[in-house]
């Protein structure tokens, strides 16, 4: 089976019904995705598939069709996408284990949305729960990439490019 993540081709041998989210971790070492619940209700498993967010404790590999992105493919340390940047600069994270499924979600909110009212923000997010109740900061993060983005002047296919999506 081939998965493509993170604009990487990989070639799999696992069992079609495998979580996509055990594909990426067990196989190829991808520890940006967590496991939550296993049920898709928390959202520390999310990940793109094709920009779209999905929950990949829930998603079988034989569903994949098209590129997945992972938080490790959404920016590096040193050209961090928008989102990551301001969760560094808001200093969001306490526990930090729910955060890569929120970046993940706050990230498709604002290449689909970017100009977010904390209403959308809050419909969009409202899947991703965090035990540590960070949602006011998250909320100010995202209002901050999105106000980051627009200054930049980029539009949602730009947006979609940088994020290395495929339409």
């Amino acid at each position: 089976m081939k998965l493509v993540v993170n604009g990487e081709e990989h070639e799999l041998d696992v069992s079609p019904e495998m979580p996509l989210l055990w594909a990426l971790r067990d196989e190829l070492n991808i520890k940006g995705p967590k496991y939550g619940c296993g049920i898709a209700m928390c959202g520390a498993c999310t990940v793109h598939l094709n920009g779209t967010p999905i929950r990949s404790c829930s998603f079988p590999v034989s569903a994949v069709t098209g590129e997945i992105t992972t938080i490790e493919g959404l920016g590096t340390p040193e050209e961090m996408h928008a989102v990551q940047a301001a969760w560094v600069e808001l200093q969001v994270a306490q526990c930090g284990y729910c955060q890569s499924g929120q970046v993940m979600s706050a990230a498709a909110l604002i290449a689909s949305n970017p100009s977010p009212s904390n209403d959308d923000i809050d419909a969009a997010m409202s899947g991703n729960l965090c035990r540590c109740g960070t949602y006011p900061k998250i909320r100010e993060a995202i209002r901050t990439a999105a106000g980051k983005l627009r200054e930049a002047q980029l539009t949602p296919d730009a947006i979609n490019a940088i994020l290395g999506e495929v339409e």
